[in-house]
């Protein structure tokens, strides 16, 4: 089972405050669940950190700003993360799916706020370190600012009090290619650095997420709603069902984001199970996330062996899930 989640009681709504960072590539259901945190109270959000993935890590700063100020938000710091994955040069943008603005092309008036001054890696372990044990990360894209501040900080992954990941999809089909799903094949090896690096992970893959959508009625009942950033989610997720219904031949829109932010809020609405998780790095695989469940006793040690399992979900409420997402997102 996953650990305890910022939120402890049965709804969507506490009292208990959970210091909270995002690693965001804004992308449109990223911006959902960047919005649904900042309408939750029970979340401090310290800050967003920025990479690459729907958009270039440059426009994705730009779009995180912009979230931050639309939330009434901008004394969030932004800190920008890296512009490539650590070893495999120009990254994988998904402009196809997110419009070329990451918001389904609505074009927005640019941020007035700028971003700070450390880089995404820096802020992650300096704040990481300021409050050791209280931070939670929800990591939203590729893992290469995760893996950097690792790699900068042999303590990090140690402090974290929690890191939520999305990405991955276990014993089911990508979403890039059969095997990979986009935020771990966007940067294999940094997703390998994190799952081996003993921090208290929940990973949540799309063979979950998908399980979860926003059909075009409940697109319809969220715009007629009074929901604070109804208006705005609905219109950027124009581009994004459209591309679902070419794609997939879904009339609505997977909540890949939203549900991932769920689960840190409601880990009571999934089960976990824990195992070593390795991320391959080479052939026509790359990007394959691959689980050790456990239920063999090796002869000999093997690439899994002598690392620390991490908590993969398992399954879903979905029932409960969609509920919480409406309930957040319906607020006024």
């Amino acid at each position: 089972m996953a650990s305890d989640g910022v939120v402890l009681s049965g709804n969507c709504c506490s009292t208990k405050r959970g210091k909270l960072i995002i690693d965001t590539d804004p992308g449109i259901d990223d911006s959902m669940a960047i919005l649904m945190a900042f309408q939750s109270p029970e979340l401090d959000i310290v800050g967003l950190t920025t990479v690459f993935g729907n958009v270039n890590t440059e426009d994705a700063t730009h779009n995180a700003l912009l979230l931050c100020e639309i939330a009434g938000r901008s004394d969030v710091p932004v800190a920008e993360g890296s512009f490539e994955p650590l070893k495999r040069g120009k990254p994988r943008i998904a402009d196809f799916v997110h419009g070329s603005d990451g918001l389904g092309n609505i074009f927005l008036d640019p941020p007035k706020s700028g971003k700070c001054d450390k880089s995404a890696p820096e802020f992650l372990v300096d704040k990481v370190s300021e409050f050791p044990g209280e931070v939670s990360i929800l990591a939203l894209g590729p893992l290469t600012n995760i893996a950097l501040a690792i790699k900068r900080d042999s303590s990090f992954a140690s402090k974290i009090k929690r890191l939520v990941i999305l990405g991955g999809a276990f014993f089911a089909l990508g979403n890039v290619n059969p095997a990979a799903e986009a935020n771990i094949y966007g940067d294999p090896e940094a997703a390998d650095v994190v799952f081996t690096s003993g921090a208290n992970i929940d990973v949540i893959g799309i063979n979950i997420t998908t399980q979860v959508k926003l059909t075009d009625m409940h697109l319809e009942e969220l715009r007629k709603s009074s929901g604070r950033h109804a208006q705005l989610l609905c219109d950027m997720c124009k581009f994004y069902r459209d591309w679902h219904v070419k794609s997939d031949g879904v009339y609505g829109i997977f909540l890949h984001d939203p549900v991932s932010f769920v689960a840190l809020v409601r880990p009571d609405l999934f089960t976990f199970k824990k195992g070593v998780v390795r991320v391959e790095t080479q052939g026509i695989c790359v990007g394959h996330t691959i689980m050790d469940q456990g239920l063999k006793n090796w002869n000999t040690s093997n690439p899994w062996t002598e690392f620390s399992p991490v908590s993969v979900a398992w399954t879903i409420n979905i029932e409960g899930v969609l509920n919480c997402v409406n309930e957040i997102l319906m607020k006024p």
